[in-house]
């Protein structure tokens, strides 16, 4: 029964990577030229931050999907907000790093933050150690998400004329 919880743990890193991929080069030529508040985090806490949330949600949602025997009946609604949430996760850095849609990504990370906080109410009655395992990813995309708004509201777009 190891290999679906080393699967399950593992799947959210993989858009981890790509996000990763992404910012990398962005957060050195790009993101140094926003205004940016003077409360954000450094760069290098994000992949150690994503790194333990990635493991924590993943580690969630064995918790559950064991819970509920598998892909059941039972499992739509708790695992399809999770991985509703996981692909909102996946989507945001391309459209803030990748397109530098600050606007867009404001609106996708409070869709975000809003299912993260679905999928906590969902496995609340499953699992209440799975569910506790997505509060600290609640936190952070409440911090995420104070910051991309200062960054949205500081740097507004360029009219193309």
């Amino acid at each position: 029964m190891w290999l679906p919880m080393v699967g399950m743990t593992a799947l959210p890193h993989l858009g981890g990577f790509y996000g990763g991929y992404i910012t990398r080069k962005e957060v050195k030529t790009w993101y140094p030229t926003l205004q940016r508040p003077s409360w954000r985090p450094p760069n290098a806490a994000f992949p150690v931050v994503w790194t333990c949330l990635y493991t924590g949600m993943g580690y969630g949602s064995y918790l559950i999907w064991k819970e509920l025997g598998g892909f059941t009946e039972d499992a739509v609604v708790p695992l399809g907000l999770y991985g509703m949430q996981l692909a909102l996760n996946w989507a945001w850095t391309p459209i803030f790093f990748g397109a530098h849609k600050l606007k867009w990504a404001l609106i996708e990370i409070v869709l975000l933050t809003g299912t993260v906080g679905a999928t906590m109410v969902s496995w609340y009655s499953i699992s209440r150690t799975a569910t506790w395992l997505l509060a600290p990813y609640l936190s952070w995309l409440c911090l995420a998400t104070s910051l991309n708004y200062c960054i949205w509201r500081d740097n507004p777009e360029k009219k193309e004329e």
